[in-house]
């Protein structure tokens, strides 16, 4: 329309919309993050960057993190190579095994290590070895345990999208298997490669739950930060590190949104699908087979641990350990974790689709704006995200409540679901919506009964990934809760710190059968929908 001669745009609801979201995003993430980083101005980093106990505990982190992640990464690539390319059955069973430790706490991993390796672990004194798994091994093991997983499922779905054709044409060339390996496989293997290299190297830069269990007198900057906060209510110098830590999470956000967009763009023409081969299929299903025993020593190691009097002195069976558990409150706490995954599955999940429609389905510029306001949590560690609400939160009425947490989780979790959503949405017919309004049907009943139906498996995993994730955090909420507000998953490290490994154990074992009753629950869902 015009207006005294100059044109003026109509502003539509959905710019409104958008613009309401953006505000959310910045007081949510943006605000929070810049207020942390202004604490920087009152510190002098020279000589925190410049003092002894932090080039250890650097040197240390980047130590551990890089041979932890080229050990994640080659047995995941290991792993994925096992299952997409060979011809054993159920492979559905075998993923489920491979992520179940995505399930618990990474500090439960440490717990475990310590059981099986520690200096009183049964392997130790089995095999007669001496003096723990304490320090760098313990957190590269430790990590590994935790990371491999996600780099796991990460290598798998490029494995298993991977188009056939070419290989055709190899075979009828007549290369051999690692000339199609080298000419094939990995050109197409490399840029995904990146992002899980990196992806993999934050999780354990940042994580704080091994090297807390099993590092010992081998700091790292996560746990330096922890203790300088919780210990000393040092801001300052935890802000210095926090900004130190957003430095590998930036480039693995940055790497990740460059390959995902390359990797939508690419076209299958023909699915892979492996020859039979037995020997190559018996010598998978052993390596598997392997692997998984590795990942369920820890594991079955802590939750028998939960059930013994007092390791090792005391191996009767007992009840005592989950008798004290609950009466220092883990029930109350696992109620608290309850309510806060269900609120933010609900939450998120609805938040997330609402996002990904907004930006998916109705593309303007200020879709873009809030694209990159929605993916900016990838780039935050949990324990760079506590930190920044403690600070810009402190204040404020809802500090030191659930409504807090809700937050915290919702954010800290946000990116992956969103982008779930934001690719299906992106893959339904983009014309929907202008055929509907040509036909007078409105954008909610196609929203509705369209584009929902089709999004809801989608859907359903986006619930799952938000009630899992919070169930199981420990950094994201180690600075905002207090003793009515505490998530069951805190208690990991209370035990911890009062050596009741035993108790500790029950809690993790807790966390895990709750967590796979959920994802039992959304697989059962999921295949009535289906």
């Amino acid at each position: 329309m015009r207006s005294g001669g100059l044109s003026v745009r109509k502003w539509s609801p959905a710019a409104s919309l958008k613009l309401l979201l953006c505000c959310f995003w910045l007081f949510s993430i943006i605000l929070p993050l810049l207020r942390m980083l202004s604490t920087i101005a009152t510190v002098d980093v020279a000589s925190v960057i410049t003092a002894r106990k932090f080039s250890r505990a650097f040197s240390h982190s980047i130590a551990a993190s890089t041979v932890s992640t080229m050990i994640s990464v080659v047995l995941a690539g290991i792993l994925s190579w096992c299952v997409a390319r060979t011809n054993i059955r159920h492979k559905t069973i075998l993923n489920t095994l491979i992520t179940v430790p995505m399930l618990i706490p990474s500090i439960s991993h440490g717990m475990g290590l310590i059981i099986i390796l520690g200096a009183n672990g049964w392997l130790a004194r089995l095999l007669g070895l001496t003096g723990g798994i304490y320090g760098f091994w313990g957190i590269v093991i430790g990590s590994v345990m935790y990371s491999f997983p996600v780099a796991y499922l990460m290598l798998y779905d490029v494995l298993l999208y991977e188009d056939a054709t070419p290989y055709e044409a190899a075979d009828v060339m007549g290369l051999k298997a690692a000339d199609r390996f080298f000419a094939i496989t990995f050109p197409y293997l490399r840029k995904p490669l990146i992002s899980v290299v990196f992806a993999a190297f934050t999780m354990i830069i940042t994580d704080y739950g091994v090297p807390l269990m099993v590092g010992g007198k081998y700091t790292t900057l996560p746990v330096m930060m922890y203790q300088d906060v919780i210990g000393m209510l040092d801001f300052g110098k935890g802000s210095v590190i926090g900004m130190i830590l957003l430095i590998p999470a930036l480039i693995a956000c940055i790497l990740d949104m460059a390959n995902r967009d390359k990797g939508n763009a690419a076209f299958i023409g023909k699915p892979y699908t492996p020859k039979d081969n037995r020997l190559r299929d018996t010598c998978a299903i052993l390596i598997i087979g392997f692997l998984i025993v590795l990942i369920f020593l820890p594991i079955g190691s802590f939750a028998v641990l939960g059930f013994i009097n007092k390791y090792p002195i005391d191996m009767t069976l007992s009840l005592s350990n989950i008798t004290q558990a609950v009466h220092m409150g883990a029930l109350k706490y696992l109620c608290n974790s309850l309510v806060i995954a269900s609120v933010v599955s609900v939450f998120g999940t609805a938040l997330a689709v609402f996002n990904a429609y907004m930006t998916a389905r109705n593309k303007t510029k200020m879709s873009y704006v809030l694209h990159l306001m929605s993916i900016t949590s990838l780039a935050i560690p949990g324990i760079v995200l506590g930190l920044s609400y403690v600070m810009f939160f402190k204040k404020s009425p809802i500090y030191g409540t659930f409504a807090i947490l809700f937050l915290v989780n919702s954010m800290h979790f946000f990116a992956s679901p969103y982008l779930m959503a934001y690719n299906t949405f992106g893959k339904i017919n983009e014309n929907l919506e202008d055929v509907g309004s040509t036909l007078g049907i409105p954008h909610f009943l196609i929203i509705r009964d369209v584009l929902l139906p089709q999004a809801a498996g989608t859907i359903l995993e986006m619930v799952s990934y938000f009630f899992v994730n919070c169930m199981m955090t420990i950094s994201a909420v180690s600075f905002l809760s207090n003793v009515n507000t505490k998530p069951v998953a805190l208690m990991i490290t209370q035990f911890e710190g009062q050596m009741q490994l035993e108790c500790a154990a029950f809690v993790s074992l807790l966390i895990l059968v709750v967590n796979i009753i959920m994802k039992y629950a959304i697989f059962l869902i999921k295949k009535k929908l289906s």
